[in-house]
């Protein structure tokens, strides 16, 4: 297991003066993106159900519970993302190959990861993997971090992927930044909540998946 430094906590998010602006990627207008003043650096901060790819020196950055995100990068580009899923695939379906058209789930999650950092130039070939999550918070769902741990690691070794580290399992939430750049990932277990907004967020949005109707099949590449 590879060494995760210490991650300092999350800064404010106004733009400090004199800081460059630049719009996101097309399709990620959506995403909450700030300044954060102690990497003095554009983030962007995603929510389960969501993904991120950049092509400038951002950060990207999410707190999970229960959830797994995969950091892809292509290594020799510095281009790539992160995404956040709640669930491997979805219940309602006889395979993992016909999906919901939401980043929800794991399947459809690394599929889209992949292909946007594909699209905008880089190669399968470069891409460098590193996994975080899949803590075990939510006590009456006991296997949902171990199912999406079982998935991403499956995922990862059936299509041929350099996985460099990971920091999955355990008992505690994670915040994450990962800069896609340079490919440094920095993690803090919270082993103190102020609250449990995360918690009842997870439990809320796993209840929501489990019983949503999927609305659109895609075909994935």
């Amino acid at each position: 297991m590879v060494a995760i430094p210490t991650l300092s906590r999350f800064s404010s998010t106004q733009d400090a003066p004199g800081t460059e602006s630049f719009p996101p990627l097309p399709g990620y207008e959506h995403i909450n993106r700030y300044w954060d003043r102690v990497n003095e650096c554009r983030a962007a901060k995603i929510l389960p159900g969501e993904y991120y790819v950049t092509l400038r020196g951002e950060l990207v950055t999410t707190v999970l519970g229960s959830c797994v995100s995969a950091c892809i990068r292509d290594r020799k580009l510095g281009l790539g993302g992160m995404n956040h899923f709640m669930l491997p695939h979805s219940e309602q379906l006889e395979n993992w190959g016909i999906i919901s058209s939401a980043a929800r789930y794991g399947s459809y999650a690394m599929e889209v990861l992949i292909n946007d950092i594909l699209k905008h130039g880089g190669r399968r070939e470069n891409l460098e993997v590193k996994l975080f999550g899949g803590g075990q918070v939510l006590r009456h769902k006991t296997s949902v971090g171990q199912r999406n741990i079982a998935f991403v690691r499956e995922y990862i070794a059936a299509e041929g992927l350099s996985l460099v580290s990971e920091d999955l399992g355990g008992e505690f939430p994670r915040k994450v930044n990962y800069f896609p750049q340079t490919g440094l990932a920095r993690v803090k277990k919270l082993k103190t909540l102020q609250n449990d907004t995360l918690l009842k967020r997870e439990s809320s949005y796993l209840t929501t998946l489990e019983s949503a109707p999927v609305k659109q099949d895609i075909e994935l590449f």
